[in-house]
């Protein structure tokens, strides 16, 4: 059976029934989120990596020599679900990992170049995306999405 054709943009949100008066702004942070993303993780997927490789990259490239401990807490996820991520990043030397000179029993990690290149490109496409959505808002608009989002993230 052929596959029906791609509906229009924003079609997909239209056709849910909304629960409650805040559902079409949380409808707009998960689509928003998945429009922001989709091109990084289709390149990282080339990869043979994913969303969790990307964050550890992000933060890693922009704390170099964070200890294992404070990137568990930046991310905000246990040391089990940093594991694999994290291992597979080390094993395709993505990150390189130091002991610290303070702390015997710490691991220092920063990226390597190759690590460096691919979190510059996933990152790349995303602030496409953005930098694209805030100039059809205009400056108004990206300010407002600003504030918002640092509310939200005050949550954590």
């Amino acid at each position: 059976m052929p596959k029906a054709a791609s509906q229009a943009p924003g079609l997909h949100r239209a056709s849910l029934k909304k629960l409650h008066d805040l559902d079409a702004a949380l409808e707009l942070m998960y689509y928003g989120w998945r429009g922001m993303t989709l091109e990084a993780d289709r390149y990282l997927a080339t990869l043979g990596l994913s969303r969790p490789h990307h964050r550890i990259l992000y933060v890693v490239a922009r704390r170099p020599d964070i200890s294992i401990g404070a990137l568990i807490e930046v991310l905000g996820i246990s040391k089990q679900a940093l594991n694999r991520p994290l291992g597979l990043l080390l094993e395709r030397k993505l990150l390189a990992s130091k002991r610290s000179p303070e702390q015997h029993r710490s691991k220092l990690l920063r990226l390597t170049e190759a690590g460096q290149r691919i979190e510059q490109r996933a990152s790349g496409y995303e602030r496409k995306v953005l930098r694209e959505a805030f100039d059809r808002a205009g400056a108004p608009g990206a300010a407002a999405w600003m504030k918002v989002m640092e509310a939200i993230a005050d949550n954590n």
